[in-house]
Formats: structure tokens, C-alpha cells, sequence
């Protein structure tokens, strides 16, 4: 009988047996309690285990990032997570270490092994590879990054946009291709031209390519160390196409004899990775059909007794449902009185001294976007001199593509940079809009409060700059919908300093809005405040007193109901109340409520458009909470429910003027 087979002793094989033998019993086991009504959902790895088990092998889980996807089960077993944790998971319980329960099952996330949490939409997960890796590679401290899908995946723009900037940085990311021929029902041949995704992907200079067959434990173990070598050798990412089986259907909510007939079927099983691992070591003679079985029924046994004291642990307590949405434990943040204050500054220039500071302050600040680099220093020269003070390490341009700039800073956050990163227009922000609406706000909340986003994404937005269309949207209502980001629109320099230095110093992730038609407007400067300066959120400031009406307002609206109010003053003999929001996640409800204590009437004042804008929820809030404080109706004055268009005269009628504002006043005021 032979002592080794392939360089791995006869216990060795029996270890890898067991662990693919594991994830198969984990995946039956929990189709048997899906059934008895015990879960809800469910993703195999039935058939992926011998590719992603010879992966996770050759990885180093204390020092290695991994992004897997759902069918990834081996693969994190692989990785040091439990029978256990992943039943945890499955059941929903309270001590699941990849969400609490947060999270549909075969979500994986575990902090200690850096796993990171896991989310639901596809293609997603590359980019924030890429970040991670660009914080591996500042580090030096030989990390590769895993991130894996299926082939169909590889449809998603941003599995593209990941692999042209891993391959432009030479960054250390290992991209797993998980192809077992189906995204969900729709076969491979409808989803790529060239026929393979190893000859799709070839056009990417810098990234090594590898394919192997993925249902061959010892083919796919040298596959992988191949690639793993090559990346911690420094030269740059690969790719590894494993073409495997999927020996169940996609989910348990799917019937793959809908669009597979049962020939079809058949050959699959036939090609089965434990199969063909057990028939390999028989055959050699160095492990029997006995010691096989043994193994098994062991196997078996254990995870149905895991399984059962899973079932007994406790579900997430209900009181905490609405936990960990943002950082609810902030750092005492040394907050400085704005009366140290120098000269007069624009906003655009106290942005950029705002940013200047922060990263003096912090080494683990990054700034990256389109154009912010020097000579440009950004299209409004926000990021000017930055990247000539910092160097092209800290300060750098990325590609034109917004998602990739957001998802690599979850990636970069993740890892514990401090990414700022700057979309040059709101309007172009909406490719983004997975990412943010998926990743970035939902980090902390998805995975239990394990992981967080402390990133901040800066654009300028708004209008009367003659923009048209696709360059003076007002975006805040969309995000004010979104929990787990907080939305900053300041109205002045001062503020814009001290909310961005803020930003900057905070665990969660931070939109901050900038007026491009306030950037250099001397009705928005002031006496900028020194480098001690920082203003929290969810502060609104009265930046006019009055008794007869309040409006509540932000950003460049703050002006025109400023004018508004001074003329009602002067032709009417009324003293108005200005309310600047400052932030509008976090909202200040009781600066609102304190004012219309003294006034009793209520105008809200915003350039978003009029239906389902911010300036709804607001007045919504109020006629909620402070209904008995009333004397009239709630107001609005906002853009009218339409684009912006280019021409002058038209785009002054879509947008709200200072006489908008006051005749809405004046008919308030006659109640």
C-alpha cells in the first residue's frame, strides 16, 4: 500500500475528505430542516467543494482578506469557520458571527478570520476586493485579497471595472471563478460571446490567467498555488476559472429540472468532486472504501449533532432589531469653539483646508476620484495641492467610473483607511448607487456591528449655474431614504469646514453635498475657522431669529429665504426665523420644534424637487410632532417636478426663487 499519494499522506487525505464530506452533509442537513419548516432559504456549495477547498489551503486566514460569494461554503470552512457558525448562520441565531441573524443564509462574515461581510447582490464584492487589496499593498505586509462568484457574475460591469484596476495596480487580488456552467437557469452561452470566461478575460494585460478543473481536488491545488505564488511573488493579479459541477439546484427556491433535463443531470453527479477524490485515493490503494465510509458516517453523525444544538441556541433578542444602523458608541471627539476664526474664506477653499488638515492628521487618509490629482486639483479645485503636499500614494486619480470609486473605498474602509472620495458631479453618482444603497449603508447593520464604512464620498450638486440637465441635480432626497449613511449639505464655509473635518474624524460612512453654485459665492463666505474647528451632525444653527413664521431650510436655500425673510420684514413688518438643517441624517427635530414654539407657522424651503423631496418627510415630522404648536398649514417651497433645463429664463421657473419663497410666506402669515 502505498504511504502517500499526490505528496499527502493517508491522514492528510482523510482530513480533506472529511472537510468536503462536512460542507456536503452541512448542505443536506439544512435541506432537511428547510423542509421541516426550520429555515427559510438555502445555497449549496454541492459540487464547488474540491476548487474552493484547495483555495483555502493555500491561504492564511490571520493575515489573507476573503470576499466570498453564497456558494462559498467550503471555501470559509476551509478557512477555520465551524459546522457550527455555519449552522448559526442558516437558523438565524443570535450568536451567527457573520450577522446575528441579520442576513439570509450563506452570507458569510467572520472579523477573526477576515471574512468579510457579505451582501446579496452580485458583483458587488470586486471592487471592495480591490479596495482592501489597495490597503494591503500601502501596508506591505504580503496579504492577498480572495473575492469569488459564479460565471455569470462575470456579466456585471464591475467585475470588469475590478479587474481593469487590480490589473493597472498590479494589486494582490486572487479572482475565483466559480464556473459550473448556469447563472441560476440561464446556460453559459447566453451570457458571454466568447465562450469561456478564461478567453473573455484575456485582453486584461498584467492579470495571470489559470483554469483548472475545479471537481479535481489535486488539479485545483496546484492551480491555486500557482496563482497564490505568483501574486505574493509580486507580480500583479490572477484569475482561476475552476469549471466545477452544481449538483443541487441554485437555491432551495429553485427547480432545476425546469430547464435541465435528467440525462443532463445524470452526468453531472457523475463528475461529483468527492466522488472522483474518493475514486482517485482508491485507486492509488492508499485509502480504502472502508476508511472512506468511516469517515463518512462520522461525518454524519457530528453534523447532525451540531446541527441540533444549533437549533437549541438562542434568536436575536427583538429589541435589537434596529441596533448598530449607525455607530452608536462615537469617540469623544474634542469639539473646538468656531470663535478661533481667521480671514474670510469661500467654501471651496475651506473644503480644501479642511482636507489639507485631516490628512496631516491621519496617515491612513486617502483621496482619490476623477481629476483631483494636481495640476487639476478637481474640477472646482477642491483637492488642489493635495496630491503635490501628500504624493500620488495618498492622493490619486482613479478611473471614470463611479462605482469603482465607491467600491473600492469599502474595500479600503474595511481594511482601515480613511477613504474621501470625491464623484466630480451628484448627476453621475446613480452608477454608484448599488454600491452606497447595498454596501456602503448597510456594513454595520449586516454584520452586527462587526465591521464598519468609515468613508466619506464628497460631490457638488444643485443648480442656477446654467448646467442643463445632467449637471444641477439636487440628489438628497433619494439618500435621505437610505439608513446607515449620514447626509451633510452646509450652507457656508465655516460649516463646510468643521462638518468635513468631522466627516473625516467618524466611524460611518458620510455623504457630504457641496453646493458648486455656493463654491466661491461671497454670500457663503466666512471667518474660516483653525484646524481645531470640528462641527457634529445633527446640529441645525438659527441663522436668523424671529417670531412670526420659521422656515426650515439647507444649503443654498438658506440664502434666498435669508433675502425672503428681509424683505418680509421690511414690507411687512414680520420677523421670520431661518432654521438651517446643516445635516439631514442625522435630522435636528428639536431646534424645529423649539422654533415653532415661538412661531406656530412652518415653511419648508428646498431645491430638490417638490414631490417626495426632502422638504415631505420634514414637513411630514412636523405635522407628526409638533401638530398642536400650529397655526397654519405646512408649506412647501421647492424646484417643480421636473428636469433642470439649460436655458436661463427656463431653468430660473423649475428652480425655487427668493419670490417663490416669499409669497409662500406671505400666505402662511395671513393664517
Amino acid at each position: 500500500m502505498s504511504t502517500s499519494f499526490k505528496g499527502y499522506s493517508k491522514n492528510e487525505l482523510l482530513e480533506i475528505f472529511k472537510l468536503m464530506a462536512t460542507s456536503r452533509r452541512t448542505d443536506e442537513k439544512m435541506l432537511t430542516l428547510l423542509r421541516q419548516g426550520k429555515s427559510f432559504f438555502h445555497i449549496g456549495a454541492a459540487g464547488h467543494e474540491g476548487a474552493q477547498l484547495a483555495c483555502a489551503m493555500n491561504m492564511n486566514p490571520e493575515v489573507d482578506w476573503s470576499y466570498p460569494y453564497y456558494r462559498d461554503q467550503t471555501m470559509v470552512m476551509g478557512l477555520g469557520m465551524t459546522t457550527e457558525e455555519i449552522f448559526l448562520g442558516f437558523l438565524a441565531k443570535q450568536d451567527d458571527p457573520g450577522s446575528g441573524g441579520r442576513q439570509l443564509p450563506q452570507h458569510y462574515g467572520k472579523k477573526e478570520l477576515n471574512i468579510v461581510s457579505q451582501s446579496s447582490p452580485t458583483g458587488t464584492q470586486y471592487l471592495q476586493a480591490v479596495g482592501t487589496a489597495m490597503a494591503a499593498q500601502r501596508e506591505g505586509n504580503d496579504a492577498i485579497v480572495y473575492v469569488s462568484s459564479g460565471e455569470g457574475t462575470t456579466s456585471q460591469g464591475e467585475f470588469h471595472e475590478a479587474l481593469n484596476w487590480a490589473s493597472r495596480e498590479k494589486l494582490p487580488v486572487l479572482f475565483h471563478i466559480e464556473d459550473n456552467g448556469f447563472a441560476i437557469s440561464v446556460p453559459k452561452a447566453s451570457q458571454m460571446a466568447e465562450g469561456s470566461v478564461y478567453n473573455m478575460v484575456g485582453g486584461y494585460q498584467g492579470l495571470q490567467r489559470y483554469e483548472t478543473d475545479g471537481t479535481d481536488f489535486f488539479e485545483a491545488f496546484d492551480t491555486f498555488t500557482k496563482a497564490i505564488a505568483s501574486i505574493r511573488a509580486g507580480n500583479g493579479p490572477a484569475i482561476v476559472v475552476s469549471n466545477v459541477v452544481r449538483l443541487f439546484p441554485h437555491s432551495s427556491s429553485d427547480d432545476h429540472r425546469k430547464y435541465r433535463n435528467a440525462e443532463e443531470l445524470t452526468e453531472e453527479q457523475k463528475r461529483d468532486p468527492i466522488e472522483k477524490f474518493r475514486t482517485l485515493c482508491e485507486g492509488d490503494g492508499i485509502v480504502n472504501a472502508e476508511a472512506f465510509q468511516e469517515v463518512w458516517d462520522t461525518v454524519i453523525q457530528e453534523v447532525d449533532e451540531i446541527a441540533e444544538l444549533a437549533l437549541q441556541a438562542p434568536y436575536p433578542l427583538i429589541s435589537e432589531a434596529t441596533t448598530h444602523v449607525v455607530n452608536e458608541t462615537v469617540d469623544e471627539i474634542n469639539l473646538a469653539d468656531p470663535g478661533t476664526a481667521g480671514t474670510e474664506s469661500v467654501i471651496v477653499d475651506a473644503i480644501n483646508h479642511a482636507l489639507h488638515e485631516e490628512m496631516q492628521r491621519n496617515e491612513k487618509m486617502i483621496i482619490y476620484g476623477q481629476d483631483v490629482a494636481d495640476g487639476k486639483g478637481g474640477v472646482f479645485t477642491a483637492t488642489k495641492g493635495l496630491s503635490t503636499d501628500f504624493g500620488a500614494e495618498r492622493v490619486f486619480n482613479s478611473p471614470l467610473a463611479e462605482a469603482s470609486i465607491v467600491g473600492t473605498a469599502v474595500g479600503a474602509a474595511v481594511a482601515g483607511m480613511k477613504p474621501v472620495v470625491e464623484i466630480q458631479f451628484g448627476d453621475y453618482i446613480w452608477t454608484a448607487m448599488m454600491q452606497i444603497r447595498n454596501e456602503v449603508a448597510t456594513m454595520r447593520y449586516r454584520s452586527n456591528n462587526t465591521y464598519s464604512c468609515p468613508m466619506v464620498i464628497r460631490t457638488p450638486v444643485g443648480g442656477y449655474i446654467h448646467g442643463g440637465l445632467c449637471h444641477s441635480q439636487s440628489i438628497e432626497g433619494f439618500f435621505m431614504h437610505l439608513p446607515g449613511i449620514h447626509i451633510v449639505y452646509p450652507s457656508n464655509a465655516a460649516d463646510a469646514k468643521g462638518l468635513l473635518k468631522y466627516a473625516c474624524r467618524i466611524d460611518d460612512p458620510v455623504l457630504f453635498l457641496e453646493h458648486k453654485g455656493m463654491y466661491r459665492q461671497g454670500f457663503a463666505k466666512r471667518p474660516e475657522p483653525d484646524e481645531n474647528y470640528l462641527l457634529p451632525f445633527g446640529q441645525a444653527a438659527v441663522v436668523r431669529e424671529g417670531f412670526d413664521l420659521t422656515i426650515i431650510t439647507y444649503g443654498l436655500m438658506v440664502h434666498k429665504s435669508i433675502e425672503a425673510a428681509k424683505i418680509l420684514e421690511k414690507s411687512h413688518g414680520v420677523s421670520i426665523e431661518v432654521i438651517d438643517l446643516r445635516t439631514l441624517s442625522p435630522l435636528d427635530k428639536a431646534s424645529i420644534g423649539k422654533s415653532l414654539q415661538k412661531t406656530s407657522k412652518a415653511l419648508v424651503v428646498y431645491e430638490d424637487t417638490l414631490t417626495a423631496g426632502p422638504g415631505a418627510e420634514i414637513a411630514a415630522i412636523i405635522a407628526e410632532d409638533y401638530f398642536e404648536l400650529l397655526d397654519g398649514p405646512v408649506l412647501r417651497v421647492a424646484a417643480k417636478d421636473s428636469p433642470v433645463p439649460f436655458n436661463w429664463d427656463l431653468e430660473d421657473e423649475v428652480l425655487p426663487q427668493t419670490e417663490d419663497i416669499r409669497k409662500a410666506a406671505e400666505k402662511l402669515l395671513g393664517y
